[in-house]
């Protein structure tokens, strides 16, 4: 693979012009382009089988519709990367979009990581637990699950039927009796070796099959037993089988659609309308539903099903497992090389089909339906927004309505563990990986003074937001500032905004009603007499949930940091005192307060404490008794 910079000698020229003259250098070999913009963001990643074929097409005009006619006018830079095929090309576009997020792309958002099931199989009595991440730990893997809920009542239904345990190592090492678990027959007890290790190890061969999608043969089996116990009178060892039956039988009624002709596949079906798309994403696997997710990839109105599902793929399976076979409702934009793709990352043939027919057709028009249904409710959604947006701009004198709205609180009791907070909100609802909290740091505070808690946030905030626009790093400015309090707070949300030169940035003061009942909130602006909205106005609802949420995550942080506080050790501010020894302080006196009582003459005996570090723990709890 071979990166070819931007060129120096171009570094002049801008949009066509400068397409024209990449054209002239750029290799006839596949590989993969980026074209960039003025501030130096990425417009749009695309791969080819020909970059030299590809380029001159853009500098010839060729296909061009007016938003590729745009990207090519906002052009400032090209970088070109060779690879050895089409399709290295094609993995590598699917990784950069996903890194770079360009504009004019097909982008994936909300890309979260799914749950696994994992069998472990690196300790005698192998745990069977939620996983996460990369395949680090020895054992069986099983997944991916599209939900929380989904890969717990698979996790519940394994504790039932199959009865592993689910408890920690070290729980494990240190049971001398029975936990609960067993006692409500969800545990077979390996720890207290009230099951021999080759009868727990049937147990686990039976939950992996049973994972592998042999359920039905598991099931048989057990009904064998069960008769079998129930024929030599053995009506107690019957019963609990009879109830392992009813765990393994009860995931099979819960799931709405359960096939019986797709082992492994995910089906994926995607409904576009109104320049905005939803992508539904259902798993199948060893013959189960595993869940399904909706995902809402930024597209462009222009872009058809076969291309957004095209880019979907390659960028959803980009950092997952690929299963055998893909079930879509429309042909994927270059399906083949696709699969060509696909196969080469799982080391096996994958199949991409859009079936006609039977079952698996019947599999893809469900997920059809659950994707046009969720289009249908997110559209309504967000036209509601849009009108609650403008609602807010006609409200508080906004030139436009805010894309971005950040909301500010602070926590503390007394003035201790101060902390303040900021969520972010926009037309899509709550950005919470922009949420962010702050540890009020400054020792000239008066405790409990929220004036000097918001100047010190907004300063922190804002003197970053300013230093990193200077280094053309940042697209988070606000909108909108929404500040907890009244007119004293907004003066100095606005002194704040003066000094680092923000002020062009809206600030609005939301002061709770009397005895802080919702509804009767006043808004404070710079200038004007405060207001209130009607009872029954959307964006009065719209303003207490963000006013709601902002308060909800500070009282979470002010508490996270209390409880770390309150967990904080006296020794641990003692030099000399580090983690070892603070345990064999802690083992030989029980407490801090059996240290604290503890003479020299007593803590020189514990192991790794001297003469001298003695004296100084000594000390540390009887300041001014020496001299």
């Amino acid at each position: 693979m071979a990166d070819e910079s931007p060129n120096p000698e171009t570094a002049a020229l801008a949009g066509p012009d400068l397409i024209r003259a990449e054209a002239r250098r750029a290799p006839d070999k596949p590989g993969v382009y980026r074209m960039y913009g003025e501030g130096g963001e990425c417009l749009y990643v695309g791969k080819a089988r020909s970059l030299k074929k590809r380029i001159v097409q853009y500098a010839q005009g060729r296909f061009h519709t007016q938003r590729i006619a745009l990207m090519v006018s906002l052009t400032r830079a090209m970088e070109l990367v060779t690879t050895a095929t089409e399709t290295e090309a094609l993995l590598l576009e699917s990784n950069l979009i996903k890194q770079l997020k360009p504009r004019f792309n097909v982008v994936l958002r909300d890309d979260k990581s799914f749950a696994e099931l994992m069998i472990r199989r690196d300790h005698r009595a192998p745990q069977v637990r939620k996983h996460r991440g990369a395949h680090t730990v020895k054992g069986d893997y099983f997944g991916p699950f599209a939900s929380t809920w989904a890969v717990n009542r698979t996790l519940n239904t394994l504790q039932k039927a199959f009865l592993l345990r689910s408890c920690s190592d070290s729980v494990f090492e240190s049971r001398t009796r029975p936990c609960m678990l067993h006692q409500i027959k969800r545990c077979s007890a390996p720890c207290v070796d009230l099951v021999s290790p080759e009868a727990y190890m049937e147990l686990v061969n039976e939950a992996e099959a049973f994972l592998r999608g042999k359920s039905r043969a598991v099931m048989k089996r057990l009904s064998n037993e069960m008769q079998a116990a129930s024929d030599d009178l053995d009506f107690e060892r019957a019963a609990r089988l009879r109830d392992r039956i009813r765990a393994l039988s009860a995931i099979s009624m819960e799931q709405t659609v359960n096939p019986e002709t797709v082992d492994e596949a995910d089906v994926i079906a995607v409904h576009a309308q109104g320049g905005q798309a939803c992508v539904q994403v259902f798993f199948f696997r060893a013959g189960q539903n595993w869940g399904n997710r909706a995902y809402f990839p930024r597209v462009d109105k222009t872009d058809g099903e076969g291309v957004i599902l095209g880019s979907f793929l390659g960028q959803f399976y980009e950092d997952k497992p690929v299963p055998r076979q893909i079930l879509t409702s429309h042909v994927p934009f270059e399906a083949e090389l696709l699969e060509e793709a696909f196969s080469m990352k799982a080391g096996r043939r994958v199949e991409i089909a859009q079936p006609q027919r039977g079952e698996k057709r019947e599999l893809v028009q469900h997920a059809l339906t659950n994707a046009r249904e969720a289009l249908g409710r997110k559209l309504a959604e967000s036209s509601a927004q849009t009108k609650i947006l403008d609602e807010v701009c006609e409200a508080f004198g906004l030139d436009q309505p805010p894309e971005r709205v950040e909301v500010y609180d602070n926590s503390h009791i007394m003035g201790t563990n101060a902390v303040g907070a900021m969520i972010v909100a926009g037309p899509e609802g709550f950005q919470k990986n922009q949420y962010r909290k702050f540890n009020i740091r400054s020792d000239s505070l008066t405790p409990g003074d929220d004036y000097g808690m918001m100047r010190e946030v907004l300063t922190r905030r804002f003197s970053r937001l300013v230093k990193e626009e200077e280094e053309g790093e940042s697209d988070n400015r606000p909108d909108l500032v929404l500040i907890d309090g009244g007119a004293g707070q907004l003066a100095e949300a606005l002194k704040v905004m003066a000094e680092l030169g923000v002020d062009d940035i809206a600030v609005v003061g939301v002061a709770k009603g009397p005895d802080r009942d919702a509804g009767l909130e006043r808004f404070f602006l710079p200038g004007k007499p405060p207001f209130m909205l009607p009872k029954n106005s959307p964006a009065l609802y719209w303003l207490q949930r963000l006013r709601d949420e902002a308060h909800r995550f500070a009282i979470g942080a002010h508490r996270t940091r209390r409880a770390i506080d309150m967990k904080r050790n006296p020794l641990d501010e003692i030099e000399g005192v580090g983690g070892k020894r603070k345990a064999a302080l802690l083992h030989a006196f029980g407490s801090a307060r059996g240290v604290a009582r503890a003479a020299v003459a007593d803590l020189v005996k514990v192991e790794g404490v001297n003469q001298a570090l003695a004296q100084r723990i000594h000390d540390h709890f009887r300041p001014g008794a020496r001299g």
